[in-house]
């Protein structure tokens, strides 16, 4: 079976695994992971340490991952010294990361030993931007944010990092009907109340990101049948 779930920023490592036993998934199975793991709570970076270490869990990448990238001058030494020979595009890019929930992931960072730092970043560089799958049920594509400016028949390769990475689709936005897509980074309750810890199904996407950003839980949603799985 093949299960996705999406941005548990920080949510802990402990419980997430247990509702992955709650639902049934085993070595047999398969997780994908549509980004943003890290920041706002505080065990990304243990989510990060337990990923690489999982055969069957791939994590796409998120933008709070692809923040933490461009801020990867910070890890040969993190801490608040080596600020002070940044250039103002490297600030700039730490701005932005601190001002979206960093300082959970900075702190983690600084308790890891160097070459656990380094084994972290590696793994994030290898990091896909999207994935496809084909099963019995469908077409998916799997991606972070959305397909802003979608054009029906253009490559996925061809569309910008930043637009799989930030795009934040309306329920009216419509994507190929060759394909479902599954997507994250914008809790659903943005769209309304109703969508508050539940997934948001449309023709042609479906957004799994359920809220840990802002105090919610992760679900799970099995492409196999469709089914989609919440936390008690």
């Amino acid at each position: 079976m093949v299960y996705v779930t999406s941005d548990l920023h920080g949510f802990s490592l402990e419980r997430f695994q247990a509702f992955l036993l709650e639902v049934g998934f085993s070595d047999e199975d398969y997780l994908f992971i549509l980004g943003d793991v890290i920041d706002r709570g505080d065990e990304g970076v243990a989510i990060l340490k337990w990923l690489l270490v999982q055969p069957n869990v791939e994590l796409i990448l998120g933008n709070h991952e692809a923040m933490l990238l461009a801020c990867d001058f910070l890890f040969c030494e993190v801490d608040e010294e080596n600020l002070a020979s940044l250039d103002g595009a490297q600030i700039h890019s730490y701005r932005v990361w601190k001002s979206n929930g960093a300082e959970p992931t900075l702190n983690a960072l600084r308790a890891l030993a160097p070459e656990d730092r380094a084994d972290i970043l590696e793994y994030l560089r290898e990091c896909p931007l999207y994935d496809t799958v084909s099963l019995d049920s469908g077409e998916f594509l799997l991606v972070h944010g959305g397909l802003d400016g979608y054009e029906e028949g253009r490559d996925i390769d061809a569309y910008e990092p930043h637009t799989l990475l930030w795009s934040r689709p309306t329920p009216e936005d419509t994507y190929s009907e060759r394909f479902m897509t599954i997507l994250g980074h914008t809790p659903t309750h943005f769209y309304g109340s109703e969508y508050k810890g539940r997934a948001l199904r449309t023709k042609t996407f479906i957004n799994i990101d359920t809220g840990c950003a802002t105090g919610g839980t992760p679900m799970l949603l099995r492409l196999d049948d469709m089914k989609e799985f919440y936390m008690a």
